[in-house]
């Protein structure tokens, strides 16, 4: 397999899972203005999903879609991170995944604006942008629980001490990365780990948050292998397009 295709799957997969995740949240989140922003992000997430959705189709060249490659994969062929596909649980968790996931993506996009692949650019150029935002959203929530009533600490509290340990995987590589970080198309995400590490510590010093101490973190990410909860959003996504096949709006 091509691994600039593989890689591109990556980060679409992310962002797709990541985006359908949050638009559960539609009509449901804890007052209007929120409820819109939270939606706006979920929307990002798609979009950018279909850029490079789009542009896996071209590298493909094989006549599917982008709609084919995001909707009628088997499981085990898509490669987004496990914290992607967590539940959003309460509002605390959510946002902590969504903290999480832009300083990731923040970390990313910043260092595929200078890759060599000049498509791969352009889409994370485009996309930094949004995810900047993203980043001061859920930085200004995890401050307003840390520090708000002793209730909203413990939720977050309790949702760091439920799905901390998924967090590295969002930097795991797919087959054949390393020989795109070689070309310089793709950035060395061992040093972005290193990155995210300094940001979230300095973070959560900032919060007033205890910075997680446990080593352990869940392997698998990005292998084919999912959590249990994988399965129940794939039938969500998948539904029409497995009943009508090849339906369009």
């Amino acid at each position: 397999m091509n691994p600039l295709y593989n890689y591109l799957l990556k980060l679409a997969d992310d962002s797709f899972i990541m985006g359908q995740r949050l638009s559960a949240w539609c009509g449901e989140g804890p007052y209007l203005e929120e409820d819109i922003a939270l939606t706006n992000i979920a929307l990002d997430e798609l979009g950018q999903a279909n850029n490079f959705y789009a542009y896996a189709s071209r590298l493909l060249d094989d006549g599917k879609s982008e709609d084919d490659i995001a909707f009628l994969r088997y499981e085990h062929e898509y490669v987004n991170a496990h914290w992607t596909e967590l539940p959003n649980e309460d509002y605390a968790q959510t946002i902590l995944k969504v903290y999480v996931f832009a300083v990731y993506q923040k970390l990313m996009y910043e260092a595929l604006s200078n890759s060599a692949n000049e498509e791969l650019a352009a889409i994370a150029q485009k996309s930094l942008k949004e995810v900047k935002y993203h980043y001061t959203h859920a930085a200004s929530w995890m401050k307003i629980f840390a520090q708000g009533t002793e209730e909203s600490k413990s939720r977050l509290v309790k949702a760091i001490e439920n799905i901390w340990e998924y967090t590295k995987g969002l930097f795991a590589k797919t087959e054949g990365e390393d020989d795109l970080v070689a070309l310089n198309i793709a950035p060395n995400t061992d040093a972005l780990y290193e990155e995210f590490l300094a940001i979230t510590q300095k973070d959560f010093a900032d919060f007033q948050l205890e910075y997680p101490t446990n080593p352990f973190m869940q392997p698998k990410s990005r292998t084919g292998y999912h959590t249990e909860y994988f399965g129940y959003i794939l039938c969500e996504l998948q539904y029409m397009q497995r009943a009508y096949p090849g339906c369009t709006w």
